[in-house]
């Protein structure tokens, strides 16, 4: 037996894999090949906004939505709009300009560096 380690859709799983070949391995690949082994569906992404009106916001740095502090209204420089976590910290977004902020991404979406997180006009 070998041992592997996967990752599906962020989630690290062990798998042991036996080598076929010998006759004691027939019957074990046979009963290997009648398991089913049921992976769970990846949820869908939250939907993103191609366009808005505006300053855009950019992630920094990939992570996760955590939760979002002003969307529609009025924000000063510095006010902060969204809180992400990214390498286990606690990251504010904070708005680079005063104005009227939109946000386009859900608390919990996976975001990557560059998306858009809202638009400031």
């Amino acid at each position: 037996m070998r041992k592997f380690n996967i990752t599906v859709d962020g989630k690290n799983y062990i798998v042991e894999v036996e080598e076929l070949g010998s006759s004691t391995n027939a019957q074990s690949s046979e009963a290997l090949s009648k398991t089913e082994v049921k992976v769970p569906a990846p949820a869908p992404a939250p939907a993103k906004a191609v366009s808005g009106e505006g300053e855009p916001v950019k992630a920094p740095m990939p992570g996760v939505i955590l939760s979002i502090t002003a969307d529609n209204k009025n924000v000063k420089t510095g006010d902060p709009i969204l809180v992400m976590e990214a390498m286990k910290m606690e990251n504010n977004i904070s708005a680079p300009k005063d104005g009227f902020v939109t946000v386009v991404v859900s608390k919990g979406a996976n975001v990557n560096t560059g998306d858009i997180l809202a638009y400031i006009k």
